[in-house]
């Protein structure tokens, strides 16, 4: 079968109709093959604003509804999501080029979120506060926000957007998307599965809830200056993070920025190598080097480094790279010919910097639009040029350390950072990089990879923009806004002191 057929037939039995496929003018390719599956339909700038009126319509009757029953929607959307969780990973491998366990992975991702909060829909708790006036009581009390605008990357297709929206529902805020224009077809499939959650909730869910707008830059840029959209959620690059972080700024709208992730580890002389050595080699080739939270620095001590770094070079010359829905192949292609340009571009220039470069070149298969790449590992002799760039491909440049004050420099000395790790069995040392001089990324982990981060906890904080958080933790907060209360149960209202007036 082929895969624009199979990807049709997929997207049939997720409730995409296939007059949806055919006949735009936005081209969908599949990495795996380069081939072409789809021909969508894109938003006009007046499309865009009639779905955020829409929307911000749906908001005003949703903030309405009680939150444990805003809960019971998101639990038929997990349901929903278990229900097509084959399909739709399977498409995210296909639209995406992930490996099938890693598409899969994704939509448990989403299934999860919908768990968490479905549970945190009895947990939008304020608090008392104690306050200096008797006969008083004051509190905070959390509302819903309004319209909550997400725009994802093409890396993570789906999960994202759950993040967002699993939490933005059951705060009471309705959901515009702005997916990437490489992957508008899952987009389509989690708009037709929100569609059946909605069908079996009921008419409480109102008509308008989640608009998902299909279109490039000049509708992301609308959703960004829409009045009506208190608060943007956007993920990709920091070159888009830096445009749409003053927009929102520049009418007092809220960002949750989730940029770009130079994320580096450090393996210390008293690692457990074995341990190190699996976690390096998933963090940094995983995906091809496309997840935010791809490792790319690492800093190894002396001692140590001819003991790993040729086993590293092993792992990577004999990975398999190939067709990800075929056979065995743990790293799958580049999204586009445009991330294999930029990955030969980075090599370049660290070979002129003095890199040692062991892999790096395009794998040869029968499908001349698809580019997979064999993984590089970079010597560098310092942290120059290139490393300090963040690179989406599979490009893990080391260096040396002797000092770990110096490793932890170097290690913060990057703009862009997003997850990081220590490989130690010294308590000193795995302590002080947890503690505020150490990491200054918004995950820190010990003995385990970049990669891998789950939703319990808040997600993001990219160090460069302190752009804010998604998913678990208490990230729920930027979804909704506060409102302190103070009720006066005494007989009389204080004045200041030596204050009077006659009210007769």
């Amino acid at each position: 079968m082929s895969i624009a057929k199979e990807t049709g037939e997929l997207l049939s039995k997720l409730g995409v109709s296939g007059s949806a496929l055919s006949g735009g003018d936005l081209v969908v390719r599949s990495p795996v093959t380069g081939e072409e599956i789809a021909r969508v339909g894109q938003v006009s700038g007046a499309d865009v604003g009639k779905a955020i009126d829409a929307a911000h319509a749906a908001f005003l009757k949703w903030r309405l509804v009680p939150a444990p029953r805003r809960g019971e929607l998101v639990r038929l959307l997990g349901e929903e999501l278990r229900a097509h969780k084959e399909e739709l990973g399977r498409l995210v491998s296909i639209e995406v080029g992930k490996i099938p366990s890693e598409g899969l992975g994704e939509v448990q991702e989403m299934i999860d979120i919908c768990d968490f909060a479905v549970g945190l829909s009895r947990q939008l708790y304020g608090l008392t506060i104690a306050t200096e006036r008797s006969g008083h009581r004051m509190m905070e009390t959390w509302h819903p926000l309004g319209v909550v605008g997400v725009i994802s990357a093409f890396n993570f297709p789906v999960a994202v957007w759950s993040w967002n929206a699993a939490l933005a529902l059951v705060c009471g805020d309705s959901v515009v998307w702005k997916p990437s224009e490489k992957t508008p077809l899952t987009a389509l499939a989690c708009e037709a599965i929100f569609a059946r959650a909605v069908k079996r909730f009921g008419d409480d869910a109102p008509e308008g809830l989640l608009k998902v707008l299909i279109g490039g830059a000049d509708a992301g840029e609308a959703l960004v200056d829409h009045a009506k959209v208190p608060l943007v959620s956007a993920t990709g690059s920091t070159r888009m993070g830096r445009a749409v972080g003053p927009r929102l700024a520049g009418r007092f709208a809220r960002a949750i920025l989730e940029l770009g992730g130079n994320n580096a580890g450090i393996v210390c002389p008293s690692a457990d190598l074995d341990m190190a050595l699996r976690a390096i080699a998933f963090g940094a080739m995983g995906t091809a080097g496309q997840r935010c939270t791809t490792l790319r620095r690492l800093f190894v001590h002396e001692s140590v480094y001819d003991q790993i770094v040729p086993r590293l070079k092993k792992a990577y010359e004999s990975v398999s790279v190939g067709n990800p829905l075929e056979g065995k192949a743990l790293v799958g292609p580049l999204i586009d010919k445009s991330a294999f340009d930029n990955m030969q571009k980075a090599l370049e220039a660290a070979k002129a910097a003095g890199g040692s470069v062991t892999g790096g070149a395009r794998v040869e298969t029968d499908h001349a639009g698809a580019y997979y790449v064999r993984p590089a590992i970079v010597e560098m002799p310092s942290q120059t040029g290139p490393v300090l760039e963040e690179t989406f491909a599979p490009i893990l440049y080391v260096m040396k350390y002797a000092d770990f004050d110096d490793a932890l420099a170097q290690h913060n000395a990057v703009g862009a950072g997003l997850s990081s790790s220590i490989f130690t069995r010294d308590l000193q040392e795995a302590e002080r990089f947890l503690s505020a001089e150490g990491s200054d990324c918004g995950i820190a982990n010990v003995n385990i990879g970049t990669s891998g981060a789950e939703i319990g906890g808040a997600f993001g904080g990219e160090k460069e923009t302190g752009g804010g958080r998604e998913s678990g933790s208490d990230a729920w907060k930027a979804y909704m806004r506060r409102a302190t209360n103070t009720i006066n149960y005494s007989k009389a209202l204080p004045l200041a002191q030596g204050v009077s007036f006659d009210i007769d």
